[in-house]
């Protein structure tokens, strides 16, 4: 047995959280459909009410890349995206960091992956989550603010009386 095999590497823990809105609920299939700003997200069924918002956390771990787009994989969760950044950990493991426009996704793979599909900053990917990778552990209730009423419903001091 080598050396390096009884050493325990532990896996960096990198996350991405992302707002969403619940969509829809699709009740025969038990998932959700979310929705963010670069697309949607189908998860299992969460309980929150359509037009909830939630924080979703995607680990890092659970994201995989593809070099062209994904067709006859179990992935649900397909999302295109640009390669911003690559970052080597501790080996084996590269963070690698997607821009899917208006959001920064982080993927955690191997080193031997970024050689095999020769990934570099600046090429076009896809990103895959497995739906059942954003358990409802990963799915936390989001608040955001009330919208202020509108100044018609108040008399200003300035109106004839």
């Amino acid at each position: 047995m080598l050396e390096v095999a009884k050493k325990t590497r532990r896996v960096p823990s990198l996350k991405t959280l992302v707002h969403a809105r619940v969509l829809r609920h699709d009740e025969a299939m038990a998932l959700t459909t979310l929705f963010f700003e670069d697309g949607e997200l189908r998860v299992p069924i969460i309980n929150d009410a359509i037009g909830s918002v939630v924080r979703v956390r995607i680990e890092a771990r659970d994201v995989s890349i593809a070099l062209s787009r994904p067709m006859d994989v179990s992935i649900t969760n397909r999302l295109p995206g640009r390669i911003s950044e690559i970052e080597y950990l501790t080996p084996p493991y590269v963070r690698v960091s997607f821009d899917l426009g208006k959001t920064s996704l982080q993927a955690l793979v191997t080193k031997e992956s970024i050689l095999r599909l020769a990934l570099e900053p600046g090429l076009s990917a896809w990103v895959m989550i497995k739906a059942v990778a954003i358990s409802n552990g990963g799915i936390m209730p989001d608040h955001v603010p009330a919208p202020r009423p509108w100044p018609s419903a108040r008399k200003t001091s300035r109106e004839p009386t």
